[in-house]
Formats: C-alpha cells, structure tokens, sequence
C-alpha cells in the first residue's frame, strides 16, 4: 500500500500541460498559470478547457467536470483507472516503485520544469544476449530467435542510472522499451510498419508484443522457418500506442484490407468499433482471441498451435 499511494502521488505530480502536448493538444491562449485549450475531451470552437499550471490541475467548463492528470487520462482513453496508469506510464516512461530498486526521480518542480524533454537517452543497441532479458521472452513465449530478428537489447540512461530492456525499433529511430519491471519508450514517438510494395493487405497491431505473438504463431504453424515478410507479401503496422491509431488512416486505407489486431481492452475495442464505422475495408480479427486481452496474453496462455492458426496463417 505505501508503494502504491508513492507511486500516486507520483503521478499526480506529472505536468498536465506536458501530457497534452505528447497528445498533440496546444493551449490556444495563456494567462499568467492559466493554459486554455480546446477541449482534448470534446469537440468544440471556443477554448473552455483551462489547466492551471502551478496547482497542476484542469477543468472542463462544457462538461462541468476537472480534476488531476489521472481523471483526465481516464476520460481521454476512456478506459479504466489500471488502463490510464499504463497509459501515462507508456507516454511519460516513468518506472513504477519497485521493491529493492532506488527510486530515480527529481524533485516533482524539475520534473514538470522538464516534462517535455526526452527523458530516457539510448546508450547502445545490440543483438539480445543478456540473461535476464531472454528470461522476460521465455515468460511471454516468444523465441529469442523472432525477438533477435525484429528487436534488439538496449541499454539506456534514466535519470542518471543506467538500465537495458528489450527494444523496438519504430520509423522514427525511437524505441519502445520492455523489461520485466518496465514498460516505456525513448523519444521521438512513431509507429513500425514492415512494407511490401506489392501487398494490397495490412496487418495492424497496438503493441509489438502483439506483433511477436503473431509472427511466433506463424513459426509454429510452419516450423521450418521463421516468417518471411516479403516472400509472404506481408505489410504490418504497430502502432505502439493507440493515439496513432486515427493518425494512420491514410496509410492504413492505401490497402484493400485492413486486418485489426488490437487489444480487447475498452480502448482497443473502442478504436475498432470506430474503424469498422469508417470503411468495410476494416476487418476486425480479434475474435481470435476473443478470452484475452491480446495475442501474446493468448500466446502465453495457450501455448500450442490454436486451432484457428490456419487463420491467422491465411489473413493478411
């Protein structure tokens, strides 16, 4: 209990206006510790949504409602408060307390002073060789052979300690960055996508995990070699993060087939419910693993061929 109201307190003190400019959100007008926007929440002409920036709290005037950086990520995502906590933890890299390991936060004033800056910086990335790191694959049934082919072991720099994490590489040069006790990303923020320029389908997934699930799938299902994204004709996109789900509709409708992988949470159900309402090009495959969150959660669980991996052998 007294890690967790530490790591509440935490992230209540985390800069609201940081938090909506890494969503895309800019105040359209400032007064003294006064930031005006229009409403991240709603749509809307007139900015009525206010964050004052010392007592680093928001209301909403035109739904009557405010409060801390929590309440607003829960509303924004429309998720649950265990999902907003994730969620702010992906987008901000915060690791939470962990027993035995010194915490290596500032003070809360440079925290917010600094909460637009990159706050991990990549030191090396190399191919996986740590111990530790091929335990955390083991875990989550992914063969350090598909991890060695699309990720790398990356060492990193937080607050003046060191770390290493499995990394994802995205088109922007960033990494997103798992380990058994974190969860987070190093500047810039981008999507992966794997392209042939022959494919007229797409895959997408919300998380690389996802992503290694499905290829980890497909070697089960043909054992003898890996998946080969070419000669299978095959284009994928993670997203990394579901805020760049809406922003890849143009790259995601240049196909004549959209395959959505996303996570059965209220979030990621939500984004798909919403892409099946933009075009029947959009087809939603998460029936596949329709008693998970996601694929590598069915992965893990299962941990044999599904009977349906004809399936997601076939639906590219």
């Amino acid at each position: 209990m007294r890690q967790l109201s530490f790591l509440l307190r935490e992230v209540r003190q985390l800069d609201i206006v940081g938090y909506l400019e890494k969503l895309g959100h800019h105040p359209q007008k400032i007064r003294n510790n006064d930031y005006w926007y229009l409403s991240p929440l709603r749509e809307e002409k007139e900015a009525s949504f206010k964050v004052h920036r010392k007592l680093n709290v928001w209301y909403d005037y035109g739904l009557g409602k405010g409060g801390n950086i929590i309440d607003l990520a829960i509303l924004y995502h429309n998720c649950s408060f265990k999902e907003a906590m994730e969620k702010l933890q992906e987008i901000f890299s915060f690791h939470p307390p962990i027993p035995g390991v010194q915490q290596h936060y500032s003070n809360a004033q440079n925290r917010r002073d600094n909460a637009l800056e990159p706050a991990i910086k990549v030191i090396a990335a190399k191919p996986i060789t740590h111990p530790a790191l091929c335990r955390y694959l083991e875990s989550r049934k992914i063969p350090l052979t598909i991890a060695k082919k699309f990720c790398k072991e990356v060492h990193y720099e937080l607050y003046d300690k060191k770390y290493f994490a499995i990394g994802f590489e995205n088109n922007a040069g960033g990494f997103e960055l798992r380990n058994q006790q974190f969860k987070g990303s190093s500047s810039p923020k981008n999507v992966t996508t794997f392209d042939h320029p022959d494919s007229k389908n797409i895959a997408v997934f919300e998380g690389f995990f996802s992503f290694l699930s499905y290829v980890a799938l497909h070697q089960k299902s043909t054992p003898r070699s890996l998946i080969k994204l070419t000669e299978r004709q095959a284009n994928f996109l993670v997203l990394n993060s579901l805020s760049f789900f809406e922003k890849s509709r143009s790259l995601m409708e240049n196909y004549q087939a959209i395959n959505l992988y996303l996570d059965r949470d209220s979030a990621g159900i939500k984004n798909t419910i919403k892409a099946l309402e933009w075009d029947k090009k959009y087809i939603d495959r998460s029936h596949l693993y329709n008693d998970h969150k996601d694929l590598n959660e069915f992965l893990v669980a299962e941990n044999h061929v599904p009977k349906e991996s004809h399936n997601l052998r076939m639906r590219f």
